[in-house]
């Protein structure tokens, strides 16, 4: 397994506690060159120093998994210059983020057509202050790992939906519309969520969607947590507000985002959303990329 830092800068503090964690898993970790290499400002290096990094963890043949150590901002400045055919060839491998990590698994699914995974990240606390967090990263990486995603919030529009999984961080959705790693939604299950962003900022990501199409071709919309985000009656009224006029089923309270319980979702893998039993159903998969 390798740690990169493709967005925003790291600490030493955190990463060794990830290291640690994930040794305990019998895993053997090793950090990309410059992971803690001195930083300035809000991105951890620059743009050849983490594209070089992420591209060399994917096609080292001994690393089964590339788990990025934080989100931040940083990665749309390298998507553009990802060399699909090169990373094509080192097969299918895990990769693990979410947040600003958001365009890298639209990237890795659309282009190179790979589950990967939307979990914690080494400098989140979830995965160290969270039993359920870890323990359910670590049957994704281990699996096949099946057991349904729970859905613990309302249901804004009952129904059910089946389609591979896609989305991520709304706000990272938004601004990639319209980019080479726009959000590709149709027929599919749509995970939204976002971090510290404003009632009224929330709606403008949902309206830039909206005005893209991107929200009238999906199968189903499953919201994980809108953490920081201002009074929650304000933000469900939000989501209702641009989600519920779809014609698709649209549950909340998925664990999965920025909160204190992060569970990891299989982006890319074929699901089924039932509102009635609050629940989202992992099926088997026949294949590792679609």
């Amino acid at each position: 397994m390798a740690l990169v830092a493709p967005a925003g800068p790291v600490d030493a503090t955190g990463t060794s506690a990830a290291r640690s964690l994930l040794e305990s898993w019998g895993l053997t970790v090793r950090s990309t060159p410059r992971l803690l290499a001195d930083r300035r400002g809000y991105l951890a290096g620059s743009d050849e120093e983490r594209l070089e990094d992420l591209t060399e963890a994917w096609l080292d043949p001994e690393v089964r998994a590339v788990v990025c150590a934080r989100g931040g901002y940083g990665t749309q400045r390298v998507a553009d210059r990802l060399d699909y055919r090169r990373l094509a060839g080192a097969g299918p491998k895990f990769l693990v983020g979410s947040s600003d990590i958001t365009c890298l698994h639209q990237a890795w699914g659309d282009r190179l057509g790979l589950v990967t995974l939307h979990g914690p990240m080494p400098a989140c606390r979830a995965l160290h202050d969270d039993r359920e967090t870890a323990r359910h990263l670590h049957a994704a990486l281990f699996g096949p790992s099946a057991d349904p995603l729970p859905l613990t919030g309302p249901v804004l529009v009952p129904g059910r939906a089946e389609g591979p999984l896609t989305g991520g961080n709304l706000t990272m959705l938004a601004s990639s519309a319209g980019t080479s790693t726009a959000p590709d939604t149709e027929g599919r299950i749509l995970l939204l969520e976002d971090v510290g962003e404003d009632p009224y900022r929330l709606d403008r990501a949902l309206t830039q969607l909206r005005r893209a199409g991107a929200l009238h071709r999906t199968a189903g919309v499953v919201l994980g947590d809108f953490s920081a985000c201002g009074p929650p009656e304000q933000v469900e009224h939000v989501l209702r507000d641009r989600l519920s006029d779809l014609g698709v089923p649209v549950a909340a309270g998925l664990p999965a985002g920025h909160g204190p319980r992060q569970l990891t979702v299989p982006l890319g893998a074929d699901a089924v959303l039932d509102t009635a039993r609050h629940r989202i159903a992992l099926l088997p998969q026949k294949r590792t990329s679609r």
